[in-house]
């Protein structure tokens, strides 16, 4: 794992966001290729607990394990990497602190975010819907996805925020061939069928046509 990390990163197409673990088999069972904890509030030694089963529980299925917005304990725990969000630490800081060999992700939310972060591995656009998981972060919209198609370049990018089965068509047609989502699986009855679907409709776009 630790060799090919920004390879698997390269064609990783679905990526599940989640304070929780209830949801992640079943979603990895599905197709989900990345994880990120994002447990904001919780203290050091909760959030190392839960990050280690989350670690094994995405090796076994070959799937990158990245925790939120701590490097430190991202490199305590073996993590692949991090992600870092616009009022976290810079990504040279984050890499500083975790190594080359682990991805470093960053949030994006307009336009000249996305330019500013060419030495992320991979960025987040959006909220592409108003979401409550970033409350009072106004949507970026489709637009957005629109222009991360046209100027991302080679760096891979997700299209994140209030992506859904019923919305994720609509996504795919804007450009992105990569998504984030979280409710969708926290929420499913069915995490490995809904994992699934979305793994589906991003499936039918090849991920080198407009990635």
């Amino acid at each position: 794992m630790t060799a090919d990390r920004h390879a698997r990163l390269a064609t990783a197409r679905l990526y599940y966001v989640s304070a929780s673990l209830h949801a992640l088999e079943g979603a990895l069972r599905g197709g989900a290729d990345l994880f990120q904890l994002r447990m904001k509030d919780a203290r050091d030694d909760a959030v190392l607990a839960a990050a280690e089963e989350a670690r094994a529980l995405c090796h076994r299925h070959g799937a990158l394990f990245l925790l939120n917005d701590r490097p430190d304990l991202a490199r305590a725990v073996g993590a692949d990497g991090v992600h870092v969000g616009q009022d976290d630490e810079p990504v040279a800081a984050a890499r500083a602190a975790v190594g080359t060999d682990r991805v470093v992700g960053r949030s994006t939310h307009a336009p000249e975010q996305l330019a500013a972060s060419p030495d992320a591995d991979y960025v987040a656009v959006g909220p592409v819907h108003a979401t409550p998981t970033k409350p009072g972060r106004p949507a970026a919209g489709l637009d957005y996805v629109r222009h991360a198609a046209a100027h991302a370049g080679d760096q891979p990018w997700f299209a994140i925020g209030g992506i859904d089965e019923q919305t994720v068509g609509d996504v795919v047609d804007a450009g992105a061939r990569r998504i984030v989502v979280v409710r969708v699986l926290d929420e499913a009855d069915d995490p490995e069928r809904t994992a699934r679907a979305l793994r589906a409709a991003l499936d039918r776009a090849p991920v080198g046509r407009a990635a």
